[in-house]
């Protein structure tokens, strides 16, 4: 058959080798679960089911990536590289945006805690649940409206911002709010994840889906940045470059600003949480637009990249 339909035998055995070492590590390191089997499954389906497909599957990496550089996090904890910090980083927060209520100066996350209602639930989980799937929808469409350079340089930056913020991770582990609220001060290592103020959203329609989410959380001393926060900005921002529909701008700035009420509201991150999570999102910006993207070799790689998914 043509080559057209099928890659050439160089990168078969690349991507079966890749493919069968990803589940070899996988299941040796951390546990091989179903959504390991289901992403290294679609990925070779899609590879090697013909050519549009194959440059899919491609341009999907930086994504595929991220989602691998995650949980591998389960590998190393970053509280074995660093004291998690639980006071200071509720200290701080109390000390610079501090709520008076009922005679005692409370956390935004602690004065959310004690004064919510269930339209502000509805719209939090609604909001939350936009983090991931409303900037990887931007990216496919991107893709698919053949703006194949523009989705590889908010795909890149996608992956870039998510290495920052794992970074940060590991420099200054921090609790999350809810587990101060909860467990006091002290660091409990291998503390289950928790859906924290976002469990009213599953109580008020009767679901589990940020209760499945979170019983997923690699690393709950993962705070500071929050990420949360970032992708939105990505999104935003490579909407604003690709002169995107009016419409699409101000539903996708919107969203941002949601995620961050959300982010405090739902006592998941504390506004600085969010606040390191947007500098970090520009940072990376930043840095790939004009930085990595000045450097010869590694623009090359970009243009050969955007060759092979065009």
């Amino acid at each position: 058959m043509s080559r057209l339909i099928f890659p050439s035998a160089r990168e078969s055995w690349m991507v079966i080798g890749l493919t069968a070492l990803f589940l070899l590590l996988t299941g040796l390191c951390i546990g091989l679960r179903g959504e390991h089997w289901l992403m290294a499954g679609l990925f070779v389906a899609l590879f090697f089911a013909g050519k549009s497909s194959r440059k899919l599957a491609v341009a999907l990496l930086p994504f595929i990536i991220f989602a691998i550089s995650y949980d591998w996090m389960r590998v190393y904890p970053n509280y074995e590289v660093n004291p998690i910090d639980v006071k200071g980083l509720y200290e701080a927060e109390k000390s610079l945006f501090g709520i008076s209520s009922a005679g005692m100066l409370l956390t935004p996350c602690e004065y959310f805690a004690q004064h919510h209602c269930a339209l502000a639930d509805f719209f939090a989980g609604l909001f939350y649940l936009c983090w991931v799937p409303v900037p990887i929808a931007f990216g496919i469409y991107l893709y698919l409206s053949g703006q194949r350079k523009l989705y590889l340089r908010f795909a890149m930056v996608f992956l870039f911002v998510n290495l920052i913020g794992f970074a940060g991770y590991y420099i200054h582990p921090a609790a999350p709010p809810w587990y101060a609220m909860n467990y006091g001060f002290e660091p409990v290592l291998n503390t289950p994840g928790n859906v924290a103020g976002l469990g009213r959203f599953d109580q008020l329609l009767g679901i589990h889906v940020f209760e499945g989410i979170y019983g997923r959380n690699a690393n709950v001393f993962a705070a500071v940045p929050s990420l949360h926060a970032a992708y939105m900005v990505v999104a935003l921002a490579y909407a604003l470059m690709g002169h995107c529909r009016k419409w699409l701008v101000a539903v996708f700035a919107v969203i941002m600003v949601g995620i961050w009420w959300t982010a405090v509201y739902s006592g998941h991150h504390y506004l600085i949480d969010v606040l390191l999570g947007i500098s970090c999102a520009l940072l990376g910006i930043f840095l790939f637009e004009k930085g990595l993207m000045r450097l010869p070799a590694f623009h090359r790689f970009v243009e050969r990249y955007s060759r092979y998914i065009g």
